[in-house]
């Protein structure tokens, strides 16, 4: 059954039952399925008196809240495509999006309109102003339309494209990936079996919603297990703590920064979380460090997935089993994997690293008007190219080793910037590091540790690379050591090295 019709099924058998609670200071605002399913429909009709049809690409650069929610939703169940916008996306970078998804709705914050000049919007997407604290005035205005007589009937095609998400660009312009009404149930029914969710789940939802993880595994992961979602705007470490603690949750969804920040919140440990059942991190490695402080603080183990946008969710450790510090665990059900050589795509032995290829029926459908680049993701035999460098051991776990476009080639030998980084960790005066390779008229790269201090440390470069000697074996030890104040992160806290090249190598 697919989401949508799922979901609407829910919201008619489980029509008292809270499916969102949005928490904000001084004030909660529940909705249930029943009334979400309601909203949705008045917003359906909205959408459908602004023109929107199917195929339609609906544009939303809105905050975190009910609007996008209801807008999201509608635009899939009428056919069209949601295409969720990073709200920090500057007018140069809206220009882009627009233009090359051809969008017939821009949906933006009432509050962020003046700095968007009319004249460096694509004439075809119409601007719709929204104020996304003001869920009343948003709701003034989908009554605008007569809802409909009998609402259109549901997606029924799974090849349709639901959701087009752009990537980040770190190889090149943003690309954006079709994920359709199949990828996104066949996604949902292996992470409903993998992690064992229930309709009495809650989950605290603290992730942004323009992105895989916060809106597929978080937010439709909730409402298609008919669980409970409370919203949180944003992430705060002692906000997050005690909402997990009084409302009881039982799942909990977050990315290395923000369990960093919760292992480093002052009085952890004297929050209870027993009552508990699932506590996942993604979109970056979780540090050693972090995934056992974590266990020692909290009395819960992490567990670590692997996923893309291009994907949603490939690999993750298991809900009862062995939680491998450093792996990103086992293919989910109905998922394939294995490991090849990025030369000739012959698969590797268990141990090697190679580039990790993914398979099955999650898989996004292409690039949005890129067939070239579509065709370049995929093998002849249908498996997907990551671009992610990693090895799978003996019993099956998988392990990452960086992108491939990260690896490092200096003196002919391959560098895995992610081991050097485990090094740095361990340094007591770094707070955060960077790995990447800077062109060397010698060695071809130079390895380069791009370093954030902890307040107070300052090692010299020389001490850092002596310690790193230390550890590594010589031509893996950085030859060069820049100290930042911080570094470029997307929303979700994974750090760009694309950037960081770019910005300290010239390239």
């Amino acid at each position: 059954m697919l989401f949508l019709t799922r979901l609407y099924h829910t919201c008619h058998s489980h029509a008292d039952k809270i499916a969102l609670e949005f928490i904000e200071p001084g004030q909660s605002r529940p909705l249930s399925y029943g009334q979400l399913e309601a909203a949705v429909q008045q917003t359906m009709a909205y959408l459908q008196l602004l023109g929107v049809e199917p195929g339609d690409r609906v544009a939303l650069q809105l905050a975190k809240g009910l609007p996008f929610i209801l807008l999201h939703l509608a635009t899939m169940r009428l056919g069209a495509v949601s295409l969720p916008l990073n709200p920090a996306y500057p007018p140069g970078e809206l220009t882009y999006f627009l233009s090359d998804s051809a969008a017939k709705l821009f949906f933006c914050e009432a509050g962020a309109a003046a700095r968007l000049n009319p004249a460096d919007l694509p004439e075809l997407a119409q601007t719709v102003l929204v104020d996304s604290a003001a869920p009343p005035e948003f709701a003034a205005l989908t009554n605008s339309a007569a809802p409909a007589a009998a609402p259109p009937p549901l997606p029924g095609d799974p090849d349709r494209t639901a959701l087009m998400i752009y990537t980040s660009g770190t190889t090149g312009r943003p690309k954006g990936a079709e994920i359709t009404h199949g990828n996104l149930t066949a996604n949902l029914d292996a992470l409903h079996a993998a992690w064992g969710w229930q309709p009495d789940d809650i989950l605290l939802h603290v992730l942004p919603i323009f992105h895989v993880h916060g809106l597929v595994v978080a937010l439709h992961g909730a409402l298609h297990a008919a669980a409970t979602a409370l919203l949180l705007p944003g992430f705060e470490a002692g906000a997050t703590l005690a909402a997990l603690v009084n409302r009881r949750c039982t799942v909990f969804m977050g990315v290395p920064t923000i369990h960093t920040r919760l292992v480093q919140f002052p009085g952890a440990a004297e929050f209870d979380l027993s009552h508990m059942r699932l506590l996942t991190s993604g979109s970056d490695r979780l540090p050693d460090d972090i995934f056992f402080k974590f266990r020692e603080l909290f009395g819960h183990t992490l567990l670590e997935r692997y996923g893309m946008t291009e994907t949603g969710m490939n690999l993750s450790n298991p809900l009862h089993g062995e939680r491998r510090v450093g792996s990103v665990g086992l293919p989910l059900p109905g998922v394939e994997a294995r490991v090849v050589d990025p030369e000739t795509e012959t698969e590797l032995p268990d141990g090697q690293v190679g580039e990790v290829q993914i398979r099955g029926p999650h898989v996004f459908k292409g690039y949005w008007r890129q067939p070239d680049k579509t065709a370049a993701a995929f093998t002849a035999a249908g498996w997907l190219r990551t671009g992610d460098l990693g090895l799978r051991s003996a019993d099956g776990y998988f392990t990452l080793k960086g992108r491939s476009k990260d690896l490092i080639i200096s003196g002919g030998l391959n560098i895995y910037p992610p081991e050097v980084e485990l090094v740095l960790a361990e340094h007591p005066a770094v707070a955060a590091s960077a790995v990447i390779g800077c062109p060397d008229s010698e060695w071809g790269e130079r390895v380069t540790a791009v370093i954030v201090l902890k307040p107070g440390g300052a090692p010299a470069a020389g001490e850092i690379i002596r310690y790193c000697r230390d550890r590594l074996a010589g031509y893996k030890t950085p030859k060069t050591v820049i100290f930042v104040e911080s570094l470029p992160r997307n929303a979700l806290g994974k750090v760009q090295k694309a950037e960081l090249r770019a910005a300290l190598c010239g390239s």
